[in-house]
């Protein structure tokens, strides 16, 4: 059962000189993250920059997910792909646009209309990306699975 807000999160992140980040969570969950190949990093883990993607792209099919159950939505998948494009603006470095594209397949037969009002309150409702102060973009295709 969803618990009424504010809600609190917490990570923490663990590095010394010569060494990857460690990311942890207090359940345990841990991820490996350093600079992207951009910024001179081995380009063999997550990046804080992929990190912000994956978790436009998370909260939106998340988000997704809750509304088409609420909404008993009949629909067998969904895959989301975002992008974003990182750039200097006057004296900072940031975000300019992020771009997310959601595929969603819907069973022969099923409501198109409903499942693209379903996606476009996804992207109203995604806190997430609702956050971000940058240009953001969403877009999405509904497939009927033939």
């Amino acid at each position: 059962m969803t618990q009424p807000l504010p809600h609190h999160y917490r990570a923490n992140t663990y590095g010394t000189p010569d060494t990857n980040l460690l990311s942890t969570l207090d359940n345990g969950c841990i991820l490996e993250v350093s600079p992207p190949l951009n910024f001179d990093g081995p380009g063999d883990t997550w990046t804080p920059e992929e990190m912000l993607l994956g978790a436009v792209a998370n909260c939106l099919v998340l988000t997704f997910k809750a509304i088409a159950n609420a909404s008993k939505l009949n629909w067998l998948e969904i895959h989301c792909h975002s992008e974003g494009e990182l750039d200097k603006v006057e004296r900072s470095v940031k975000f300019t646009r992020i771009n997310s594209h959601a595929r969603l397949v819907i069973p022969a037969g099923g409501d198109r209309e409903q499942a693209e009002k379903l996606l476009e309150k996804t992207e109203r409702n995604c806190f997430v990306s609702n956050t971000l102060n940058c240009d953001k973009q969403f877009s999405f295709e509904v497939v009927c699975d033939d």
